[in-house]
């Protein structure tokens, strides 16, 4: 098992570090690493996950070349190997450590929302429907429990925060500011990939409870306010940014077992940590846990083992 926190490659510029991608501006396009860091809470925590970037990064490939019939995505290369030459030459022996785990894709424009399909309840909209019948101001029915199928998939768009929490919000705000036409557009796509993704994760023993997806328009799009030039852009329903639970152990009212961050969160919330402070450091036990999880759900989606 090998770990890899940060990159800095010399000949390059400065990487924009999110909290789990290395991003490397080379003008028209952009040079994607996915590290090994795990955040929760809004903060990134120690250790990291030995392997989990070339999981991530190798579903999201398996996603995006299932959805493409779907929406076009910005990939260019998703091997080290397929990097343009030039580009291969000025890595040098860096190659080596991004392979598995590394993109060459086009810049987009990124919409400033996360598009959240929900399919069941749970987190931020559990909460948010135990409080007011709602979820981004869609009216439930009552009675609904912590993990319960909704009637229906929903849309429920978040902000995307520069730092700190992103914040659900209705529809009607999103409309107000991308245009109404986009926020369709935007809508009727993220509920199409969640009913693909949904249905392949049924047919191997997962359940996609929800998950986020982020689109941009092309360069070349010009305005696009009728949603023409999207892109499925960064990560595709990866245990990162999905709700995955196993069919045969799902209960309403229950907190099913889960193949995804949540395993995480939990540890951190039995901590006692007060999600402010300098969060504690992650135990052997749950960085393995952790790891298993992600592979697991790795093997499911893909049938196959990820390439480590």
């Amino acid at each position: 098992m090998s770990t890899l926190l940060r990159t800095d490659l010399p000949g390059f510029p400065a990487p924009f570090r999110g909290k789990v991608r290395d991003v490397y501006d080379l003008g028209s396009e952009l040079l994607i690493v996915s590290t090994d860091r795990i955040s929760a809470y809004d903060h990134v925590l120690t250790p990291g996950i030995p392997d989990k970037g070339k999981v991530l990064h190798q579903l999201s490939c398996f996603w995006f070349e299932r959805l493409a019939d779907v929406v076009p995505n910005h990939l260019l290369a998703t091997r080290v190997e397929d990097l343009p030459a030039g580009l291969r030459e000025r890595l040098g022996p860096e190659a080596r450590r991004l392979a598995g785990r590394t993109a060459l894709v086009r810049k987009a424009r990124v919409v400033p929302f996360e598009c959240v399909a929900r399919g069941y309840l749970a987190g931020s909209g559990y909460r948010e429907y135990r409080a007011s019948g709602e979820v981004c101001g869609l009216r439930l029915p009552e009675g609904l429990l912590r993990a319960s199928r909704l009637p229906e998939p929903i849309f429920t768009p978040a902000t995307k925060a520069a730092s700190g929490h992103d914040e659900n919000v209705s529809f009607e705000v999103m409309a107000g500011s991308v245009g109404p036409r986009l926020a369709e557009r935007l809508r009727d796509l993220t509920l199409e990939l969640y009913r693909r993704g949904a249905a392949h994760a049924a047919e191997h023993g997962l359940i996609l409870a929800d998950t986020k997806f982020e689109l941009g328009l092309a360069p070349e799009a010009g305005a696009a306010g009728d949603g023409d030039g999207l892109l499925l852009v960064d990560e595709v329903m990866t245990p990162d940014s999905s709700r995955y639970w196993a069919v045969d152990q799902w209960r309403p009212g229950e907190e099913p077992p889960s193949f995804d961050k949540q395993y995480v969160r939990n540890w951190l919330d039995a901590s006692g940590w007060d999600h402010e402070s300098p969060p504690p450091e992650l135990p052997p036990d749950v960085v393995q846990g952790t790891r298993d999880r992600y592979v697991e759900a790795f093997r499911r989606l893909t049938g196959r083992d990820p390439d480590l």
